[in-house]
């Protein structure tokens, strides 16, 4: 059976889905961008922030269904300048563990609220 799964240590969801869905020990993570969960306003000051920020909207998520950011099956993740791979892969090398989840970047035009990197993810919390 689908369960939603919902923290407020990561931001609302905006528009009609779940912060993430949980299917048996599998867990479907939405789209988290770099909106402060506490204020519900942007942290993108830099691309680095928005990453970090993006990163530990993900992590909430991932604890609060019962894993953490290394229980990350599958990422991906939407940039809109494909120039700042390096980047994202530099600060993910600091955030994860080996063996890394399987990951796609994508890069598109556009983003909602005009954010650079938005980051989706498939979790599981198997024992």
């Amino acid at each position: 059976m689908k369960k939603p799964i919902f923290t407020n240590k990561a931001p609302a969801a905006i528009g009609p889905y779940s912060q993430a869905v949980q299917w048996g020990d599998v867990v479907f993570i939405s789209g988290q961008i770099p909106l402060i969960p506490e204020t519900g306003t942007l942290n993108n000051a830099t691309f680095e922030d928005e990453t970090n920020q993006v990163l530990d909207n993900l992590e909430a998520i991932c604890k609060e269904a019962g894993g953490n950011l290394d229980n990350i099956l599958k990422l991906t993740i939407y940039l809109t300048d494909l120039s700042r791979f390096d980047m994202v892969n530099t600060i993910m090398a600091s955030r994860f563990s080996e063996p890394f989840p399987a990951r796609a970047t994508v890069e598109i035009s556009k983003l909602p609220k005009e954010v650079n990197i938005e980051i989706d993810a498939i979790l599981s919390i198997a024992v």
